[in-house]
């Protein structure tokens, strides 16, 4: 988990959070496919992804290690810049996941 230094905004539901507020990996997941998702064709640059997540850069690279490995992104090399882009696997695991958070919610439970 990570803590939270300032007002954060979810990417997917847009709720805030509170100062020292704590994001569980999955969330963290969600937030950094979903801002992926929403930077399009053109993808999205990694010091972008860096204020989008709110992570420090050695935490945000291994999260993005792991997507890449898992096939939920891309990582494109151009000039000496990396930039992601959300893959078909990822958009089918965000909407699941969407399907899931729903689901819990209906019962009143968090994720």
């Amino acid at each position: 988990m990570v803590m939270i230094t300032k007002v954060y905004k979810s990417l997917n539901k847009g709720v805030y959070l509170s100062m020292a507020a704590y994001r569980k990996s999955l969330q963290i997941v969600v937030d950094l496919l979903t801002a992926t998702e929403q930077s399009g064709q053109e993808g999205i640059k990694i010091t972008h992804l860096l204020e989008k997540a709110n992570l420090p850069h050695s935490r945000l690279a291994k999260f993005v290690e792991n997507l890449t490995g898992a096939g939920l992104i891309n990582k494109i090399e151009y000039n000496g810049k990396n930039t992601f882009v959300i893959t078909p696997k990822g958009r089918q695991y965000l909407e699941s996941y969407e399907k899931f958070a729903n689901f819990m919610e209906s019962f009143g439970l968090d994720l």
